[in-house]
C-alpha cells in the first residue's frame, strides 16, 4: 500500500512540470526577435505507476520532466541549406554580370563600341572620301582610330579589375570558411561537453544551425552526425555525437572538435592559365597541403559563382592528344608536340594560351612549359591540315622529373574547360575580334599606296610590355594567309604574331600617329591624289560579311555579339537569384512554422502552464489541510 503522503508528491511533480513548462514559455517569449532561435518545449511523461496489489490495479506516481527540448525539423534545415547553395551562387554571378554589363554597355550617349566605331568607319571615312589628300581629314580619321584603341584599352582595364576584385573575394570568402569552421568545431566540442551529462544543449545547437546556414550560402554543405558509443560497451551511447561537417561534395571542412583549415595562395607569373588572366589569381589548398579542386562542379555557393566568374573560359580550353615527344637542339628541354581539333585551337587568332608558361596536364601527370609553337602542316596527298603545338617544358628545377615516352597518346591539357562565360572568355572575344580587323584592316592598307606615291603602312598594331617598341606583324607570322593558300607555317609564342594583340595593348603605329599623311588612300601609285578606291574597300569591311566575319557577323556586330552573350548571362543570373531567393523565402517560412516562437500561441501557453502551477499549488494546499486534519485533529 502506498504511503498516505503519496498524494502529495504526486501534486509536487505537476508542480515542478509546470514550473518547467512556465520557465520554458518565458525562455520562448525572451527571444522572440533572436535569429537563429529554436522554440523550446518541455518533453514530459507519466511517471511509472506503483502495484499497490489492490482490487483496482496500479496507482499513478504523477508526472516525470524528461527534457527541454528544441522543436526542429532537420529535413527542412537540409533543404534551406542545399537552396542556399544556389542563392549564393547567382548572388555572385548577378552582381559581377552587372558590371560587366554596364562596361560592354552603348546606349549612343555613352562613348560606347557602336560610336566609336561609327566615328571611325562612317564619319571619318566620310570625310576622308570627300578629300584623300586632306591632312585635317586625314588627322581626324587616325585620331577616331585612336579611340577606338582607347576604348578596347579601358575596357580590357575594366574587365581586368573586375577579375581582380573577384579574386580578392575568394580570398575573403575562404577567409569566412576557416572562421565559420573554426566556430563550429569549438561549438561541437562545447555541445558533447554538455550533453554528456545527459542535458540537450539547445542554444548551442542553435548557434551551430545558424552558423551552418551561413557557412551554405558560401559554399555546398553536408552534415551528419552520429551518437558515440561506450568503447567498452558498445550498446551504450555516451550522450556525445561525431558532427561532421563536409562541404563541395564531401570533403571534410570539421569532424567533431577538429577542421581542416584553407588557404590561398597565389599563382606565379609562369602558372597562368590564359593570356588574358591577371597576375596572382588565387589557388586554394588544405592546411595538409592537399590542392582543393577549384573546378568542382559541386563546389556550389558563393565560391562557386566566383570561381566561374573568375575563370569562365566556354569550356574552350586547351585539350589534345600527345603524338610526340623529344627534346630541343641542345637536348637540355624536353618537348611534347600535340595534336588538336577544337576549332578555337586551330585557328590563332582565337588562341588564349598563356605567353608566360604555364602548367600543363600530360596523362594525369603535370609539368611546367616555357614556351610553346603553334603548327600548321598540309598532307601532300589529301591536302588536309593537321594543327598541332609543340611545348618546351621547363628544366629540373621546376619539373622533378623527365618526360617520357609513355605520355605518346595520352591527354594534354591545360586548365579545365568551365562552361560559364566569365571573364577570360570576354576578353578572348575582344581579343579575337581586333586581331582579326587589325589583320583585315593593315592588308588593305599596305596593299596601297599614299597620296605622296609610299607604300601604304599598316594603322593598327600593339605595344610592347618591356618598352617603346611596337610589333610589326610579319607576314612569315600570317598564320592566317598560309592557311588559305594551304602553306606550312610554324609560328612561336614570342613572335611577333597577331596573337601577341591583346586589348590590353592595342594601339595604332606610332609613326601614322605623328604623320597622318603616311595613310594609304589607293591602290595604284600612279592615281592622282583624289583617288579613293582603298578607302571605299575600308569602308566596306564594315559591313562586308566576305571581307571580315565573327561569328557569323559583320565586323559592325561585334557589340551585338558579346553584349547578348553578357545580356543572356546577366539576366539568367537575376533571374536564377530571385527564383532561389524566393524559395529560400518558402522554406525559412515552413522551418519557422516549426521552430519560430509565436507570440499568440506561447500566450496561450502561459495562461495553460499557469493553470496548471495553480491547480497543483491548491492540490498541495487541500491536501496540507487532509493532512492537518489527519496528524492533529484525530491524533492518528
Amino acid at each position: 500500500m502506498p504511503s498516505q503522503f503519496f498524494g502529495l508528491n504526486i501534486a509536487y511533480t505537476g508542480l515542478l512540470a509546470s514550473n518547467a513548462a512556465l520557465n520554458t514559455t518565458s525562455n520562448n517569449i525572451a527571444n522572440v526577435q533572436t535569429e537563429g532561435y529554436s522554440r523550446q518545449q518541455v518533453s514530459q511523461q507519466a511517471a511509472n505507476a506503483l502495484r499497490i496489489f489492490q482490487t483496482y490495479g496500479c496507482a499513478g506516481a504523477g508526472v516525470e520532466t524528461l527534457a527541454i527540448e528544441r522543436v526542429r525539423d532537420e529535413f527542412y534545415d537540409t533543404k534551406y541549406w542545399n537552396n542556399n547553395a544556389k542563392v549564393g551562387e547567382y548572388d555572385m554571378k548577378q552582381y559581377y554580370m552587372k558590371q560587366v554589363e554596364t562596361y560592354f554597355y552603348d546606349d549612343g550617349t555613352n562613348a560606347g563600341f557602336n560610336t566609336i566605331f561609327d566615328n571611325f568607319m562612317i564619319t571619318g571615312i566620310q570625310e576622308l572620301l570627300k578629300n584623300p589628300d586632306d591632312a585635317s581629314a586625314k588627322s581626324q580619321f587616325v585620331g577616331y582610330a585612336g579611340e577606338l584603341a582607347e576604348y578596347f584599352n579601358g575596357l580590357a582595364g575594366n574587365l581586368e579589375a573586375v577579375q581582380k576584385d573577384i579574386n580578392q573575394e575568394i580570398k575573403l570568402k575562404v577567409d569566412e570558411i576557416n572562421s565559420l569552421a573554426g566556430e563550429i568545431a569549438t561549438l561541437n566540442k562545447q555541445i558533447n561537453t554538455i550533453e554528456l551529462t545527459g542535458v540537450t544543449a539547445n542554444e548551442l545547437r542553435d548557434r551551430r544551425t545558424l552558423l551552418l546556414d551561413q557557412l551554405s550560402a558560401i559554399v555546398d554543405i553536408a552534415t551528419t552526425e552520429t551518437p558515440i558509443t561506450d568503447s567498452n560497451n558498445p550498446e551504450r551511447e555516451t550522450g556525445a555525437n561525431r558532427f561532421v561537417v563536409k562541404i563541395a561534395g564531401g570533403q571534410i571542412l570539421v569532424d567533431n572538435s577538429e577542421y581542416r583549415g584553407m588557404e590561398c595562395v597565389a599563382r606565379t607569373s609562369y602558372e597562368k592559365m590564359n593570356q588574358t588572366d591577371i597576375d596572382g589569381l588565387y589557388e586554394i589548398y588544405w592546411e595538409d597541403g592537399q590542392q582543393f579542386d577549384l573546378y568542382n562542379p559541386v563546389i556550389g555557393g558563393a565560391l562557386q559563382g566566383l570561381i566561374e566568374m573568375r575563370d569562365g573560359n566556354n569550356s574552350e580550353n586547351f585539350i589534345g592528344e600527345v603524338v610526340a615527344v623529344g627534346t630541343t637542339a641542345n637536348g637540355q628541354l624536353d618537348t611534347v608536340t600535340i595534336e588538336v581539333d577544337q576549332h578555337y585551337l586551330k585557328d590563332l587568332n582565337k588562341c588564349n594560351l598563356s605567353d608566360q608558361g604555364g602548367i600543363i596536364n600530360l596523362g594525369n601527370q603535370e609539368f611546367y612549359y616555357d614556351s610553346w609553337e603553334y603548327t600548321c602542316t598540309f598532307d601532300e596527298n589529301t591536302g588536309e591540315p593537321t594543327y598541332s603545338y609543340t611545348f618546351t617544358l621547363s628544366d629540373g628545377t621546376k619539373n622533378g622529373k623527365r618526360i617520357t615516352n609513355d605520355r605518346v597518346g595520352k591527354v594534354a591539357e591545360i586548365g579545365e574547360g568551365i562552361s560559364y562565360q566569365g571573364i577570360p572568355y570576354y576578353m578572348n572575344q575582344m581579343n579575337e575580334w581586333l586581331r582579326t580587323f587589325s589583320q583585315k584592316f593593315n592588308d588593305i592598307l599596305t596593299a596601297g599606296f599614299n597620296s605622296d606615291n609610299a607604300p601604304g603602312v599598316m594603322l593598327f598594331t600593339s605595344d610592347y610590355a618591356t618598352d617603346d617598341e611596337q610589333f610589326d606583324f610579319p607576314d612569315g607570322t600570317r598564320y592566317d594567309i598560309a592557311v588559305e593558300n594551304q602553306q606550312d607555317i610554324s609560328v612561336k609564342v614570342d613572335d611577333d604574331s597577331y596573337y601577341r594583340m591583346t586589348a590590353s595593348n592595342f594601339s595604332i603605329l606610332d609613326a601614322i600617329e605623328i604623320d597622318p599623311g603616311l595613310l594609304a588612300n589607293k591602290y595604284e601609285k600612279g592615281d592622282g591624289v583624289e583617288q579613293n578606291d582603298l578607302l571605299e574597300d575600308l569602308r566596306s569591311l564594315a559591313t562586308d560579311k566576305d571581307k571580315m566575319t565573327f561569328r557569323g557577323a559583320s565586323a559592325s556586330e561585334f557589340l551585338q555579339c558579346v553584349l547578348s552573350d553578357v545580356a543572356l548571362n546577366a539576366e539568367r543570373a537575376n533571374i536564377f537569384y530571385t527564383s532561389f531567393t524566393d524559395i529560400s523565402y518558402t522554406i525559412d517560412n515552413q522551418r519557422i512554422s516549426i521552430s519560430g516562437v509565436d507570440e499568440d500561441e506561447e500566450a496561450v501557453n502561459l495562461v495553460k502552464y499557469q493553470n496548471g502551477y495553480n491547480l497543483a499549488s491548491k492540490m498541495i494546499q487541500t491536501l496540507t489541510e487532509i493532512y492537518d486534519r489527519l496528524i492533529l485533529q484525530t491524533g492518528v
